[in-house]
């Protein structure tokens, strides 16, 4: 007679890895739009050659698309720093200084992103 046992369910404790790993199949699934949009309006739509000042100021008092752009700087951005952060990862074997980069990189995409959006939000251009 045999028995059969039940696998025993197993809980692993999420790391900041993993973690980081999650967010950018989340953001590179709001990413690839936002980017591949960016690219075909500027470039496609309206081309780069008929970008004016004029056309810019219009851009710029809309709040979507200062939302459109503050998004992709974000995610564009966290995209690269999770970048390097990986190639760091190569060349850093001490566990307690690798962590102490990746807090530093979270930190600076934190502040740049910070600081796009606020020069983004801060722009009320005048629209004749």
């Amino acid at each position: 007679m045999t028995t059969t046992t039940q696998p025993e369910k197993v809980v692993v404790k999420k790391n900041f890895d993993q973690v980081a790993w999650t967010w950018m199949r989340y953001s590179a699934f709001l990413l690839i739009p936002l980017a591949w949009g960016h690219i075909i309006l500027q470039d496609v739509v309206v081309g780069v050659h008929n970008i004016t000042t004029d056309y810019a100021i219009n851009r710029m008092a809309n709040m979507g698309w200062k939302i459109y752009d503050i998004a992709l700087l974000g995610f564009a951005f966290a995209h690269g720093m999770n970048g390097v952060r990986q190639v760091f990862r190569d060349y850093i074997h001490k566990p307690e200084t690798f962590r102490l980069v990746s807090i530093i990189l979270l930190v600076v995409w934190f502040l740049i992103t910070l600081v796009g959006a606020i020069a983004l939000l801060a722009i009320q251009p005048v629209v004749s």
